[in-house]
């Protein structure tokens, strides 16, 4: 079996976490804990097993030549409508993969220390593996509907995994959230699906793209509203304004379902699918910078608020809003494998720090506040050591992973003479840099806020949590030189499917001085923001209270999230909910209800009267009959 190339088994990546599922979902309940949480990572390391020699037989073919696709049935076949249940190997593909195997992997190692006390230990780990599951899927399909079944999977599953603790009113409520907005994106997708089989007569990716540049012209309204209609998609799925105001509150989940959506699948699926739409993204400038900047904006938006949350995991929501922000700013102003590089980086570095912030919680027994925490350094060597890995790498200290990702799309934006662009990563990373830094501060450093019991039942994590945030931590110091500029591994890797050679950073000349220059100029940056932070909160702790009294009413609005949240209550879902009872209370159970009962009422009547004809005896019948005959003697007479 294995004598084939692994390519031909790229079915096998999807099949070990869906017979994880399975298993654990119909035999999990009879069986042993440690028994699930084997299948469930087994599955998961089976099939990063399976991508890392899928990876290696791609690269024994020559860079041009690198995609393979697999056909196995035709799933729908109606007219000329006509959909191919198959996969596509390429290295876009390989990479998602690989980071969704291998982060995935990590996450399900460390759930099993996390949720070893919980009663529904099976059920979580049947979620988990179907949320893998559907991401490989969404990442392997080889048409838009395909990817679309993926695209739908992984929305379940997280609405799934965040309301994980439906016992909890908050978490069945942000669970909720999740589905119901991510449906508003899920909505534009299904209509660009249409448009695309309207416009090309199929929906396979390989056609479309190589028929796009004939079809349509550069600027075209087609391509427009083709690819305004998939980002309407990505800005559901991937948290970005004006769709973002799910992903804060999907932290009600247990934390490392935290970490997978934030890290490794979800969140990243909205960026993968305009890079693997590069081609029709192209073709329309115009969306190419509404996509620049909404990704610059939410990336700014998005790093404001984290400035001043107070629970450790809110925190981190928003700087993957922030994050994810980056990528699309990157892939609006063409940098599309900037966008995948730093996807990759981010994947370690938050992957870390969620898993971190779990230790955290789970050594101070469920607390999240960050102003009750403070000193863990000392209680919790190997998680302090591990986050201030993360924190340093998503701040954008080189040598970490974060650097050289972040300093990519700054780069990209400066090279394009797009200042404005540039403007907003800057300052985003600045503020980045600043409330990363507080939350390591608050929680690691500075006097105990501690109580005396929390304080002394605070302990380190087991190994099973620990290990992972070692090789998390490992990963967010080697993976930024992946794409180190003199050996870029991944733009080389990935050019011949992004179409390098005319977009993005790596097809200008930039010269040695300017590239040096600018690291300088985005590493000074992320220093200010943690010197700041440095002074605020260990030199004079007061500070942040002074300054948050003086300018309350801006601090207010800040700490309210602008209040996203309750000016989406008045404009949608109050009026929805009026216009909801009106439609149950007046049009269903008035008109609908109140004609079928009338109708049921008018019957009883009938009946009613009807049954006064028949009374049983024979003296009534005789009236009757003589009655009737007197009335037609009667109407003979008068009418003869």
């Amino acid at each position: 079996m294995f004598g084939n190339s692994f390519l031909d088994l790229i079915c096998l990546v999807l099949l070990f976490p869906l017979a994880g599922t399975i298993i654990n979902g119909f035999l999990g309940k009879r069986l042993n804990k440690s028994i699930v949480g084997f299948i469930g990572c087994a599955a998961i390391g089976l099939s990063f097993i399976v991508a890392l020699f899928v990876l290696l037989d791609l690269l024994k073919l020559s860079p041009e030549h690198r995609v393979f696709e697999k056909e196995y049935f035709t799933w729908i076949g109606s007219g000329a409508f006509k959909a191919i249940a198959g996969l596509q190997v390429d290295p876009l593909s390989v990479v998602m993969i690989l980071v969704v195997t291998g982060v995935g992997f990590l996450i399900h190692v460390y759930s099993i220390g996390y949720m070893h006390e919980d009663e529904s230990f099976y059920r979580y780990f049947t979620y988990l593996n179907l949320f893998t599951f559907s991401m490989l899927l969404l990442v392997l399909a080889n048409n838009f509907l395909l990817m679309f079944i993926g695209w739908e999977g992984v929305g379940l599953c997280s609405y799934l995994l965040i309301g994980f603790w439906f016992e909890k009113r908050s978490a069945s409520a942000a669970g909720m959230k999740a589905f119901i907005v991510n449906r508003v994106g899920d909505f534009g997708f299904i209509l660009a699906i249409l448009l695309i089989f309207v416009t090309f007569h199929t929906i396979d990716f390989t056609e479309v793209f190589h028929a796009a540049p004939e079809h349509l012209q550069i600027g075209s309204t087609v391509a427009a509203i083709i690819t305004l209609l998939l980002f309407v998609g990505a800005v559901g799925k991937s948290a970005q304004i004006p769709l973002y105001v799910w992903l804060p509150d999907a932290m009600e989940g247990p934390t490392p379902v935290s970490a997978l959506i934030h890290a490794a699948t979800m969140v990243t699926a909205g960026v993968y699918m305009v890079v693997r739409c590069n081609v029709l993204y192209t073709l329309s400038p115009f969306t190419m910078t509404v996509v620049a900047v909404i990704g610059g904006t939410t990336a700014l938006f998005a790093a404001s608020i984290g400035l001043v949350q107070n629970d450790i995991k809110r925190v981190l929501a928003y700087s993957t809003v922030s994050q994810i922000g980056y990528m699309f700013l990157a892939c609006g102003l063409g940098g599309y494998i900037t966008g995948v590089f730093h996807l990759v980086t981010h994947a370690f570095f938050k992957a870390l720090l969620f898993l971190g912030s779990g230790s955290v919680i789970h050594g101070l027994g469920g607390e999240q506040d960050m102003r009750k925490m403070g000193a863990l350094k000392k209680y919790m060597p190997i998680t302090y050591i591990t986050f201030f890995i993360g924190t340093l790498a998503i701040a954008g200290i080189p040598p970490f992973a974060g650097f050289f990702s972040k300093d990519e799309i700054l780069l990209e934006a400066y090279t394009k003479g797009n200042l404005f662009f540039w403007g907003l990563g800057a300052l985003a990373a600045l503020l980045t840099a600043f409330y990363m830094f507080r939350l390591l501060f608050m929680t690691f450093h500075g006097k105990s806020k501690m109580t005396k019991h929390v304080e002394e039942h605070v302990h380190e994590s087991p190994k099973s949590i620990l290990f992972p945030l070692i090789v998390l931590a490992v990963l967010s110091i080697v993976g930024g030189f992946l794409g180190f500029p003199t050996m870029s591994v991944i733009n080389e890797f990935l050019a011949p499917v992004i179409g390098a050679g005319h977009h993005g950073v790596e097809s200008h000349h930039v010269s040695s001085n300017l590239m040096f220059s600018m690291m300088g100029i985005s590493t000074g940056i992320a220093i200010v923001g943690i010197v700041l932070a440095y002074i605020m909160y260990i030199s004079r702790p007061d500070l942040p209270g002074t300054i948050a009294k003086k300018f309350g009413k801006t601090y207010n609005i800040i700490l309210n999230k602008y209040f996203v949240d309750e000016i989406y209550d008045g404009i949608f879902i109050k009026p929805t909910l009026r216009v909801s009872n009106l439609l149950w209370k007046v049009v269903d159970v008035r008109v609908i209800d109140g004609f079928v009962n009338a109708v049921g009422r008018l019957t009883i009547l009938k009946g009613e009267v009807l049954k006064l004809c028949q009374t049983g005896f024979v003296r009534n019948y005789a009236f009757s009959i003589m009655l009737g005959g007197i009335i037609i003697i009667i109407c003979s007479i008068l009418f003869l």
